[in-house]
């Protein structure tokens, strides 16, 4: 009768191989990120002195002082070049905005500091070229519109968070937060950077604002007002004030309205005939 074999036993991997291994992949991964980052600067200096994204792969090379073949063994070509640049500013500004948007008092106020800076960093800096944003983003916008949305995530996943927290506070209704917050951020963004409004036959800018109560009236109804936003507020819905006013008489008592039309009945006996249907003239 044969011995039934035993079963082979898995002998650990010693603990130094798992030290030596990691540490060799530690250093490994950190000459790649500095080489990258080495490519990602002579781009940046690239564009800065040209002014425009028009430049070669061999010359991001040679500003990097590193070899073609390094280059390829990171990138695909110059286009994923510039989605790395045109992502990490998205991800450094949305840190920024995070930050900043943190001294609101509450959800909404938060909200509001965020489209104010949003619209600000997206408005055309005078006399300042940003060709990665004006030439290069543009035209992702059309022919890769998906890599657009991924680049923008982390500044959607904040907004998203923000009306998710306003609604939760009850100052904002929202079925679909995150839809919410894309529109939002797309209406900051593209007012930022369209053309003036025009009004008879002068242009006038559209300010950050307008675009807030615009945004605000869409999450609340224009029920909700802060005081942060009461001044933009009064002046952008001042004509809901005369609404108010007009219904204000429907609501008088009977009583009232019985001792309203005895004063009326009263004057009409003191007016002659002939002048009871026409306005006094002035003195």
């Amino acid at each position: 009768m044969s011995a039934v074999p035993a079963e082979p036993v898995e002998t650990p991997e010693p603990a130094w191989r798992q030290r030596a291994v990691e540490r060799s992949t530690r250093a490994a991964k950190l000459r790649a990120e500095q080489r990258v980052q080495r490519f990602l600067d002579a781009a940046q200096e690239l564009i800065a002195d040209k002014g425009t994204t028009d430049f070669t792969v061999q010359e991001i090379v040679e500003r990097s002082r590193q070899s073609l073949r390094s280059f390829y063994q990171h990138f695909d070509g110059k286009h994923e070049l510039l989605l790395a640049l045109f992502e990490d500013a998205l991800s450094r500004s949305a840190v920024e905005i995070r930050a900043k948007a943190a001294t609101g008092r509450d959800p909404l106020e938060k909200l509001r500091i965020a489209v104010d800076l949003l619209f600000h960093s997206s408005e055309p800096k005078s006399g300042a070229q940003s060709p990665l944003f004006t030439d290069f983003a543009i035209q992702l916008l059309v022919s890769h519109p998906d890599q657009v949305a991924s680049a923008h995530l982390p500044l959607l996943g904040f907004f998203t968070e923000l009306v998710e927290e306003a609604v939760e506070a009850g100052q904002a209704v929202s079925p679909k937060p995150r839809r919410t917050a894309s529109l939002i951020m797309q209406t900051a963004m593209f007012t930022a950077r369209a053309p003036s409004a025009p009004v008879g036959a002068h242009p006038s800018p559209i300010s950050a604002e307008e675009v807030w109560a615009f945004c605000l009236g869409g999450i609340t109804g224009g029920a909700a007002r802060t005081d942060a936003t009461a001044d933009t507020a009064e002046e952008t819905a001042g004509a809901a004030a005369p609404v108010t006013a007009k219904k204000a008489p429907a609501k008088r008592t009977s009583t009232a309205r019985k001792t309203a039309a005895r004063k009326t009945t009263a004057k009409s006996t003191t007016v002659e005939p002939a002048t009871a249907g026409t306005p006094r003239s002035k003195a």
